[in-house]
């Protein structure tokens, strides 16, 4: 681009006069606005803290408050926010504490009444007597059993002796449960030891999700079995007990439960009228349960009602359907099925396609059956077979 021309007139000399005369930056304005900003935000910060905090009496503040915010300068007239937000959040702070602490005090009644409600809820604890294979399968099982209480017999504890040698995984729990009892029964006195009615709080050793407590069988019991029943057997010992237990507490409401993973003791115990359950406190739901399986069982008449307009063609040696009916909505491509039926062989097939409201599924070998075994090996079950 080009230069601009030169000037062509020459210019004037400065004096020092028309130095002073030129306008000079606003430097001491400033200091004095600094020097007189704490008297200002004094005067004037005052009333928007009355109208925030109440309204009533910033009323006659507001008007009072007026001319001085009118005669102050310009450069007062605008306060800093930092400073009334910090005095507005200071001068409420004691009426903050009331609006707190009734959430606090309700969280803690409802913390401390939690138990306690449940409790009546569901009526009198429970009190199960725990078979020797309970503790064996889960060393946690004295703490699982939430408010209710827990009774072992003195044959249970013989038992549990016998398995704690070993390398075993049911050593290794007998162990377990030999020290959790240590830990919960090493500060009973004397007199607690004489006394069955006592128990042994079951939270003492930390786990706060027990709140019943634990008895030791501390005398014989006199109990009249059946005379199919031998006495030495420790099974029929623990059944004993359990019917001197549900005696003792008839007409206090408290139920009597015996709890062991063995069929046939729970057999003989429901074939004497004494409770028995299984244990299953081991077997939560997760989210493993909740995904889809990828096996659908099909009905009986799965070909009865299929059967209308039903092809079926064979390709390398595989039978393969091409259907349509009320049971293709539900088939998903690459979903394994099958039909069991008493007296007929078992049918495992595979959803193969599935092109509008026809389906097309394919045979699957049963590899449960020895001539279809690999090197030997057999199908033991249904999953198995489709794997």
């Amino acid at each position: 681009m080009p230069l601009p021309k030169p000037p062509t007139k020459r210019a004037d000399m400065l004096t020092t006069v028309d130095f002073e005369s030129q306008p000079k930056p606003a430097v001491k304005p400033a200091k004095r606005v600094s020097a007189s900003k704490a008297p200002a935000r004094l005067l004037t910060a005052q009333p928007p803290v009355l109208e925030l905090v109440s309204g009533t009496a910033a009323e006659p503040a507001r008007g009072k408050a007026a001319a001085p915010r009118a005669s102050a300068p310009p450069e007062a007239r605008l306060p800093q926010v930092s400073q009334p937000v910090a005095e507005r959040g200071s001068e409420p702070a004691a009426n903050d504490k009331p609006a707190v602490s009734p959430t606090s005090d309700a969280a803690r009644n409802r913390a401390v009444s939690g138990p306690t409600r449940r409790r009546k809820a569901t009526g009198p604890a429970k009190l199960f007597v725990l078979d020797t294979n309970v503790l064996l399968h889960d060393p946690m099982s004295l703490f699982r059993f939430e408010e209710h209480d827990i009774y072992l017999p003195m044959i249970t504890l013989e038992e549990l002796d016998g398995h704690k040698k070993g390398m075993t995984e049911v050593a290794r729990n007998a162990r377990q449960v030999s020290r959790d009892l240590d830990a919960l029964a090493v500060d009973m006195s004397s007199r607690q030891q004489i006394d069955p009615a006592s128990g042994i709080e079951l939270a003492k050793t930390g786990h706060a999700g027990a709140g019943g407590k634990l008895y030791f069988q501390t005398s014989s019991m006199d109990v009249t079995l059946p005379m199919g029943l031998p006495q030495g057997k420790a099974d029929n010992q623990i059944l004993g007990v359990v019917q001197a237990l549900r005696d003792q507490h008839t007409g206090t409401g408290r139920e009597v439960v015996l709890v062991s993973k063995d069929i046939n003791m729970r057999i003989k115990a429901r074939a004497l009228g004494l409770p028995a359950e299984d244990y299953f406190n081991d077997k939560t739901l997760d989210d493993g349960d909740l995904l889809y399986t990828g096996v659908l069982p099909l009905p009986a008449d799965f070909w009865e009602r299929h059967a209308k307009g039903m092809e079926s063609w064979q390709q390398s040696g595989i039978t393969y359907y091409r259907l349509s009916g009320p049971m293709v909505p539900a088939l998903l491509v690459n979903q394994f099925v099958f039909l069991e039926t008493p007296g007929a062989s078992p049918w495992y097939g595979k959803v193969t396609e599935i092109t509008g409201k026809t389906a097309t599924l394919k045979t699957l070998k049963d590899f449960t059956h020895a001539k279809n075994a690999v090197w030997g090996v057999a199908a033991r079950n249904r999953e198995q077979n489709f794997a």
